[in-house]
């Protein structure tokens, strides 16, 4: 009696599929059309446009100096200190991004993420050279010949171009984009230059051309953490399998109104099947809406087989109830506390930039020693400025100092009580204050005082408060 063979452990890996969605037409693809066009057109345009800032400050209307440690965008300029503008606005992207999940599912993921907007770009080209899904398919199954190499060969070079233009935009927003064009077209650039946009061409040409949806369902946490942002009256992408079900030829009693034709499985970016219910890989891009409206065009049945509802919707539907308006999806606590945190966040942000000055004064006090007792007695502390003109052009700083107690207070390398501060720079100043032998200040352990700092062309004053340290008892 032979012994039987064991049976070999199921493997857990499952090779990809390439996916080939089919062209289609309707209100959805000509919205994702019209945000592919703008934030491409944002993305790659932006380093280009330039902004008069005056004579000693770079005239690029969006630039991240990296050198001189600025960020501008057009008539503000941020500085390494005001970091907490970068901080809040990122916060706003997440809340926005919260505001918008809560209301209508993953709509970021189906029509502004880049690794969408860029995929769609890239199957844009590969349909242009391969033809539409049949064709590609064809063409894929098809032995490596004249006409698979030409074809595939075109479609890499545009992809390569797509991707080194994508990579090249990138870097543009670190320098003056004109500047550094003219250096990598002449070999001069930085060897960091052409590194980043190796990197970047790389990853774009990668992701876009053959990961596409592996990168949505495998590298990207947002499909996972999507859930918490959710509830019930979350509209999102559904099928009404109550109307839809049993599917099969119409005209046979008892069928639904789904044909099985599958427009909506061949359309999807994501190759999935709606049909199946709600799935972590579906970036409610809308598609399988298009598809499916024009199948119920065709056949004479109404719109919305395929279309965005709740699961409130579904409910009331199935009861043959009139589900909720949109609004009383959209405006809910959920998405109204994720507005006004947003909303209070912009203000935040907004007064913050207008109350802001001109000029500012970072004072560290010298503690090595805390202080020094000159020939006649006099205890004097020294202390560090920082002073910082955002002017566009060079300004005099005036010096003084405030106090319950009396001092008197010298610049080192002046006798005068003002410096002048190169536009659009810091300059560290040594300041010493003295308390004459046997005063308040000098007996005492600590005395408060505040550091002024004017700009004697504008008027303009900010402080910093800080103390003197005496002798003591």
């Amino acid at each position: 009696m032979s012994t039987p063979e064991p049976s070999q452990p199921e493997s857990l890996y499952a090779a990809r599929e390439p996916i080939f969605p089919r062209r289609v037409k309707g209100q959805f693809r000509n919205l994702k059309w019209w945000i592919m066009a703008v934030t491409l057109g944002i993305y790659y345009l932006t380093p280009w446009i330039r902004w008069d800032r005056g004579p000693n400050l770079p005239d690029q209307a969006v630039l991240i100096d990296m050198a001189n440690r600025r960020f501008f965008f057009f008539m503000i300029e941020i500085w390494p200190h005001e970091f907490y503008f970068v901080a809040g606005l990122l916060i706003m992207a997440g809340l926005g991004l919260f505001l918008f999940t809560s209301a209508a599912g993953r709509v970021w993921c189906g029509y502004a993420c880049p690794q969408t907007v860029w995929t769609d770009l890239f199957i844009l080209v590969e349909r242009w050279v391969e033809g539409d899904r049949n064709a590609r398919i064809r063409l894929h199954r098809q032995k490596w010949d004249a006409e698979k190499i030409r074809k595939n060969g075109l479609k890499w070079t545009l992809w390569f171009l797509i991707a080194l233009a994508t990579g090249g935009a990138w870097i543009f927003y670190f320098t003056d984009a004109p500047t550094l064009l003219v250096d990598l077209v002449t070999g001069q650039a930085h060897p960091i230059a052409y590194l980043t946009m190796l990197v970047l061409t790389a990853t774009t040409f990668a992701f876009g051309g053959f990961a596409r949806e592996q990168i949505c369902i495998y590298a990207c946490p947002w499909p996972r953490i999507q859930a918490a942002m959710m509830d019930e009256d979350t509209i999102t992408i559904g099928y009404r399998e109550w109307r839809g079900e049993p599917r099969g030829k119409q005209g046979v009693e008892g069928h639904g109104d789904c044909i099985d034709c599958k427009a909506c499985v061949n359309v999807c970016p994501m190759g999935i099947d709606i049909r199946d219910g709600q799935q972590l890989a579906c970036i409610t891009c809308g598609l399988c809406i298009d598809a499916c409206n024009d199948i119920m065009d065709k056949i004479g049945k109404p719109r919305g087989l395929i279309g965005y509802l709740a699961l409130t919707d579904e409910t009331a539907e199935r009861a043959g109830s009139e589900p909720k308006s949109v609004w009383k999806h959209v405006f809910r606590l959920r998405t109204i506390m994720y507005t006004t945190l947003w909303a209070a966040v912009g203000v935040g942000l907004v007064v913050a930039l207008f109350l802001r000055t001109e000029i500012d004064v970072n004072v560290t006090p010298v503690r090595n020693p805390t202080f020094v007792t000159l020939s006649d007695g006099t205890i004097r502390n020294t202390y560090d400025l920082r002073l910082r003109n955002k002017h566009g052009d060079d300004r005099y700083f005036h010096v003084s100092l405030t106090s319950d107690a009396d001092f008197r207070i010298a610049l080192e390398g002046t006798d005068e009580l003002r410096v002048l501060v190169p536009a659009n720079e810091t300059l560290e100043q040594r300041v010493y204050v003295l308390a004459a032998p046997g005063s308040t200040a000098a007996t005492s352990d600590r005395t408060a005082l505040r550091l002024w700092v004017e700009d004697m062309d504008a008027s303009e004053r900010v402080h910093k408060d800080t103390i003197f340290n005496g002798k003591g008892q």
